[in-house]
């Protein structure tokens, strides 16, 4: 069996986002937030798209948004890259998740607590040791809360996370087992696969139950994912050889123009040197946004209409 890989954005939401997947995101959620504590016994998917944009600056989506006991809302995101002000945009994210509760003229105490989960394929804060790490508002000296309650951030950073399949104790070792290995194993071990949840999600994981146009999308998001990898790599090399500060932001500017190019010749065909320089105008952070878009366009005159945004 092959498996997809839970880290693709693509993969996330099939695997914990489908109709399909309520009771697997409440042990994922429970074992994430909780220490694996059946506190979440209900909950509802919430279609993730229906999020709306962040006008002129990045589009951008969760990957899941779910409501739990207690009108309680949760908003869970998959990254695998450590792009450009990826923290202001989980802040964003979450603080967009509080205050579109309300309406024009409701009262500020209709507001419920938000919890913003991120799950990284990186390390985002090298001087904490744990897996898991939830932040929540604090004062400054005292460290006393400030309605604790009503708004969490918290980081499961999968790269800190060791442990050899023998060595797995808790649910929650095993949720994160499976969205480190899941994509290199060829059959569900027994160690997951007595967890009735786990097993459903590998059910749903295993490409032999995909279609043809689901298995095109995956293919596209893990070359994205390995172009975006390559232009960082590639930049930070030439930041290097240059050797200053200018040369370090050219040399990623470029990285992304040539990446964001290439993408877009695979996906709506070859771009003409008026287009190319159009693109070449954008700043970094448009050009990140422009890629992350690949996949929204259909034709050349989609791209178009898109660049005009940026002019």
């Amino acid at each position: 069996m092959n498996f997809i890989n839970p880290k693709t954005d693509f993969a996330f939401k099939k695997i914990f986002g489908s109709a399909e997947s309520k009771d697997i995101l409440i042990s994922f959620l429970n074992a994430m937030l909780y220490e694996a504590q059946p506190v979440i016994e209900d909950l509802e998917i919430i279609d993730p798209y229906l999020a709306p944009k962040i006008k002129g600056v990045k589009d951008t989506y969760l990957d899941v948004k779910a409501k739990i006991d207690g009108n309680k809302t949760v908003i869970i995101e998959m990254q695998v890259l450590n792009v450009e002000s990826f923290e202001k945009r989980i802040l964003y994210n979450a603080t967009k998740a509080y205050s579109m509760q309300l309406t024009t003229g409701s009262g500020y105490s209709l507001l419920n607590p938000v919890i913003a989960l991120t799950i990284t394929d990186f390390q985002m804060f090298e001087n904490l040791e744990t897996v898991i790490s939830r932040f929540v508002f604090k004062e400054k000296t005292f460290l006393t809360g400030y309605l604790a309650d009503e708004f969490e951030l918290v980081f499961v950073e999968l790269p800190k996370f060791d442990k050899t399949l023998q060595e797995l104790e808790t649910l929650t070792d095993k949720w994160i087992y499976f969205m480190k290995t899941a994509q290199i194993l060829r059959s569900v071990p027994e160690e997951l696969g007595n967890v009735p949840e786990l097993r459903q999600a590998f059910a749903i994981a295993n490409e032999a139950n995909l279609d043809a146009d689901e298995l095109e999308d995956l293919e596209r998001r893990e070359i994205f994912i390995q172009d975006q990898r390559g232009a960082i790599t590639k930049a930070t090399r030439i930041g290097r050889e240059q050797g200053i500060e200018q040369g370090i932001e050219q040399g990623i500017k470029q990285g992304k123009f040539e990446l964001v190019v290439r993408l877009l010749e695979r996906r709506v065909g070859a771009l003409s040197s008026e287009i190319q320089t159009r693109i070449s105008q954008l700043s970094a952070e448009q050009l990140e946004n422009l890629g992350e878009a690949v996949l929204e366009l259909a034709s050349v005159s989609d791209l178009t209409d898109r660049l005009q945004r940026y002019f």
